[in-house]
């Protein structure tokens, strides 16, 4: 059986964002780092975990992205919780521009990889789920593994 070829490997997810949000749209933006940041992401000390994406004066920042100090970096190393530009086309920003300024959408950093040696971060544009949203997303993925395991059962006899 072959493996499915799912793109660059991650090297961050935000695992959260699938329970906390609705995923409506993703964009690939380019990332502005330093070089020991990028040593660091590489190694996979990076966390996407409580940031997010604004777009202000006509440029798209990520905020709060937290990527561990390079161990040699030493005077090189930037602070871990920066805020970092992203990398995207004038009619991409200012299309997610117009989509965020909506009630409850956000912009949300989904993935972290490296594609052709450049650094790239997997934007979201997402809205947030409520509490009962999230119980139905549980409910749903819960019923869907017990079908799988009663197949699979059955498959064995």
């Amino acid at each position: 059986m072959a493996k499915k070829d799912e793109g660059p490997k991650a090297l961050a997810q935000n695992r959260k964002a699938s329970h906390d949000y609705f995923v409506e749209d993703t964009f690939e933006a380019g990332i502005v780092l330093t070089g020991t940041e990028i040593k660091s992401v590489r190694q996979g000390k990076a966390n996407l975990q409580d940031s997010f994406a604004r777009i202000s004066n006509g440029e798209a920042w990520l905020i709060n992205m937290h990527i561990s100090p390079f161990e040699q970096g030493n005077r090189f190393n930037v602070d871990p919780t920066r805020t970092r530009k992203l990398l995207l086309h004038k009619s991409e920003i200012m299309k997610l521009l117009g989509q965020t300024k909506e009630k409850g959408y956000s912009l949300i950093p989904l993935k972290l990889y490296v594609r052709n040696g450049y650094c790239k971060v997997l934007l979201g544009l997402a809205k947030g789920k409520k509490n009962y949203d999230k119980r139905e997303s549980i409910a749903k993925r819960d019923a869907q593994r017990d079908m799988q395991r009663a197949l699979r059962e059955k498959q064995k006899y």
